[in-house]
């Protein structure tokens, strides 16, 4: 018992001294076992140790790698707490203009009269309302598509638009095809609903067709789950010319789309797969993220055949929208306020991924100068967890690259870094301290 506990003090205290570094793989147990000349049973007892002090993190298929190492001459661990600074949140991603509560307030106010307030309190049906789908079509409307009012649904925001939407496509058991990278909740979603997620290959033009054919063939999938444009969480924008051949296919297939386009916001009206596959694509967006996420509504276009199947998985599900939140957007939007809010983020996000640029030269970024996020590969001999824990301890929450990948053992070594909510010092100060974390470590690869 004290042996395994003997040798587990000394990795610590290489970790503690900086002879082992965050990152580094440890050997596999029976190599160790033998370098050090003790049985394997010791050495797993030892590989527990470490990780039950939170030392090490074990990686199936991968490895164990060191979680923490000294942070300079004073021997501070990555993983313990840095400088004292106010924390930054680069997971949450909710982007707000700047007077944004000004903008919002007055058109609001009309709906506090009593008459409108008893009116705006009645509950809403997954239709909405006549000015709702009315306003919902205007604010969707892209140069080469409107949205037909009467195909529109309201739910109480775009995660629950996503559940609805598949709940009434895929029976439990289903198999629905999604990107290798893709949005957690919908991870979550798909648990809960007992789907199974399928992931597909892509390239710098998006989803891949013969990918999606492949699975299909394999064993048939009962939807596709894709977000064309700003893609969360590599920023990516599918080209039109991979856009009609991912239409053709899915006719082809006859096989339904959820096409989450909560972001599309950020760019340049540009038309949705819905245009090219009208029969077979169901469109998520909302106003979580062009306006707000406390007082919101979830939008969906569904194809005409789909209306009545979606509206009964919305009310099954409780995920109808409210009705004051319908009235307000009606407002929000017949007045422009909306419209200047989506101006308005669209320059901030453009600062911030500047800023972003700044900050990070040098390292692999992928992003879209207009999104609000960016897909950080870290340099070697980071992993996802250990460079999550180490930002962490500097106040800085980011999401590691595994909360996004859908195949099992998949771990990117990546993060996620949402620009939109942090004060634009606190982002700049924050991406500084994480440029110093990571390149402090890189490269160094010896081993114990």
């Amino acid at each position: 018992m004290s042996d395994y506990r003997r040798i587990a003090d000394r990795i610590a205290d290489d970790i503690a001294t900086g002879r082992l570094r965050p990152g580094q793989r440890l050997p596999p147990q029976r190599a160790f076992a033998r370098r050090r000349g003790i049985a394997p049973s010791t050495a797993g007892r030892v590989y527990g140790e470490l990780v039950r002090r939170g030392l090490v993190v074990g990686e199936v298929g991968r490895g164990t790698f060191v979680r923490a190492a000294p942070d300079g001459p004073a021997g501070q661990a990555l993983t313990e707490p840095g400088p004292a600074a106010a924390p930054v949140n680069l997971e949450l991603n909710y982007p707000a203009a700047p007077g944004q509560p000004e903008l919002l307030a007055p058109v609001l106010a009309p709906l506090l009269r009593p008459d409108v307030l008893a009116e705006a309190l009645l509950p809403a049906a997954a239709t909405g309302t006549v000015a709702a789908r009315e306003a919902a079509a205007t604010l969707l409307t892209t140069p080469g598509w409107r949205p037909a009012p009467e195909r529109l649904l309201f739910t109480g925001n775009a995660r629950q638009a996503i559940a609805a939407v598949l709940a009434s496509l895929v029976r439990p058991g289903g198999r629905v095809g999604v990107e290798q990278l893709t949005y957690p909740l919908v991870k979550e979603i798909a648990a809960r609903l007992g789907i199974t997620l399928v992931p597909l290959a892509g390239d710098a033009s998006g989803l891949l067709p013969e990918a999606v054919a492949a699975a299909h063939r394999s064993a048939p999938l009962s939807a596709l789950y894709v977000q064309p444009t700003l893609h969360n969480p590599t920023s990516l924008t599918t080209t039109r010319p991979r856009l009609l051949q991912l239409a053709q296919l899915v006719h082809d297939l006859n096989l339904p789309v959820v096409e989450d386009r909560i972001w599309s916001f950020l760019r340049e009206p540009g038309d949705p797969l819905a245009v090219h596959a009208p029969a077979l694509t169901h469109v998520v967006d909302g106003l979580s993220k062009r306006v707000a996420p406390g007082l919101t509504a979830g939008f969906l276009v569904v194809p005409p055949h789909r209306v009545a199947a979606v509206g009964d998985a919305v009310r099954s599900g409780g995920w109808s929208a409210g009705r004051f939140a319908l009235e307000a957007a009606v407002r929000w939007t017949g007045e422009g306020t909306v419209a200047r809010l989506v101006a308005a983020k669209r320059a901030d996000a453009v600062r911030r991924q500047r800023i972003l640029a700044e900050e990070l030269a040098g390292f692999t970024v992928r992003c879209d100068p207009g999104a609000y996020f960016a897909w950080w590969e870290l340099p070697a001999p980071w992993r996802a967890d250990t460079f999550t824990a180490a930002a962490a301890a500097h106040g800085i929450a980011v999401t590691p690259g595994p909360a996004f990948a859908v195949a099992p053992g998949h771990t990117p070594d990546a993060v996620r870094l949402g620009l939109a909510s942090a004060p634009e010092p606190d982002l700049r100060r924050a991406l500084r301290t994480l440029a110093h974390v990571a390149a402090r470590r890189a490269g160094d690869r010896t081993g114990p």
